[in-house]
């Protein structure tokens, strides 16, 4: 890892409630018999992360109690249920202070999403001014990353279960894409169907 990745913090947004799954969290599912978060954020560490921060919101203390997140740090979303832009917010904000210059940013839900991908991502990172995408077959997906200049403007903006995509979509034309449809599969876990993605 070079000095400027060392300066990217990995942020993993895993504060949902699951709606659409009967109200059960994505981040307790189990996939390799693990819970999604744990997997999430070991994905992050293996893909050059030095420092990952979880966003919790549903049933955080239970998230807390079943997940094994060493060396982690466990922000609270007491909000999450106004959508995934309170979370990237809160997460945003628990960087403060700890000089990362960039966020990583990955979804809790995303189990096809592996370390090449956020490696990859990740070996995108110049400066602070940095705005990086993975793509799929050119289209944007996650994971993101978002240098701290950016950070005030994304906060601003992600209302809402948008998050960034206003900002990133206001800045297109800076916006640098990864390409790791060959790597990585950008599917979500949101319904039951879904769940057959889990292993």
């Amino acid at each position: 890892m070079t000095d400027d990745e060392a300066q990217v913090a990995g942020v993993l947004l895993a504060a949902g409630g699951g709606r659409r799954l009967g109200g059960r969290p994505k981040a307790l599912l189990t996939h390799r018999g693990r819970p999604l978060v744990e997997h999430a954020a070991a994905v992050l560490r293996a893909g050059g992360c030095a420092r990952v921060h979880v966003v919790l919101g549903a049933r955080a203390d239970e998230v807390r109690a079943r997940a094994a997140l060493p060396d982690c740090v466990l922000v609270d979303n007491p909000a999450w249920e106004q959508g995934m832009g309170a979370s990237l917010r809160a997460g945003l904000d628990s960087l403060t202070g700890t000089g990362a210059r960039a966020a990583l940013v990955c979804l809790v839900d995303q189990p096809g999403i592996g370390p090449e991908a956020v490696a990859r991502v990740l070996g995108a990172y110049e400066s602070p001014r940095s705005l990086v995408s993975a793509a799929y077959d050119g289209v944007r997906g996650h994971p993101v990353l978002f240098g701290a200049d950016h950070w005030p403007g994304i906060a601003a903006s992600a209302t809402g279960d948008r998050g960034a995509r206003a900002y990133l979509k206001e800045h297109a034309d800076r916006v640098t894409l990864v390409e790791c449809g060959d790597v990585a599969e950008a599917y979500d876990i949101d319904t039951e169907a879904d769940l057959a993605h889990l292993e």
